[in-house]
């Protein structure tokens, strides 16, 4: 039986900010062809990373797949500002969406991959009507806008709460795939993947730990993924 396919996602803010175009094509340079950009409007959570013209420079130097996440308020913005770039995925939240149908529809009419987001706290069963009209959903493994915080663990229940979503996307007969996003780190990605998770958002503490090569931190994430994909094999 073949494995499943786990896609690493770079995060862009763990990436050098002051050499974006330099970040990128040693990304694209390792054969990795998703980027993850996180959209933070500062209100959502306390944080701006990246500004709208900084995607729009970013979608004229590469062809690689934009992940993007909003993390935001006003949604409705923010996802046409995304599709008029043209990027490949967007996932916004559920906690800050009222109309979340129409944010779907306006997503999937662009062509582009619709991703709904929940906050650690955020319950499954929010999906529960949503869920068939979802590529992804991304799951957040740390409060929203806090990577910075070194002392912000990841929640205890990220496995148990992955499990219970691949079980979900099981019983319904979907293709979901499962992102989780937040100190997807070496020691727990072998977990997470044995549970379900399908796009690693890889940033500090995986692709970008310091004192190693891009290239050196990719090969342990690899061999991470295959740790993971074996015990899940195993229980088959």
């Amino acid at each position: 039986m073949q494995k499943r396919e786990i896609t690493i996602a770079p995060s862009i803010m763990s990436s050098d900010l002051c050499n974006l175009e330099k970040s990128v094509k040693e990304i694209e340079r390792e054969g990795i062809d998703t980027l993850h950009i996180d959209i933070i409007d500062g209100a959502f959570s306390p944080s701006m990373p990246l500004g709208i013209d900084t995607v729009k420079q970013l979608r004229k130097i590469t062809d690689i797949d934009f992940d993007v996440h909003l993390m935001v308020n006003d949604n409705e913005f923010f996802i046409q500002e995304m599709i008029d770039i043209g990027v490949e995925q967007i996932s916004f939240h559920l906690e800050t969406s009222v109309h979340i149908d129409r944010y779907v529809n306006l997503i999937k009419e662009s062509g582009t991959k619709v991703g709904v987001a929940l906050t650690p706290s955020t319950p499954l069963s929010a999906l529960e009507y949503i869920l068939p009209q979802c590529d992804t959903v991304l799951l957040m493994l740390i409060n929203p806008g806090f990577a910075t915080n070194k002392n912000e663990k990841q929640i205890p229940y990220a496995v148990q709460k992955v499990k219970d979503l691949n079980q979900l996307i099981k019983e319904k007969g979907l293709n979901t795939k499962i992102e989780v996003d937040g100190r997807v780190s070496l020691e727990t990605i072998p977990g997470l993947v044995e549970a379900g998770a399908d796009i690693l958002v890889a940033g500090s503490t995986s692709l970008f730990i310091k004192n190693r090569s891009l290239a050196e931190n990719k090969q342990i994430m690899e061999e991470q993924i295959s740790k993971g994909l074996n015990k899940e094999e195993a229980v088959k």
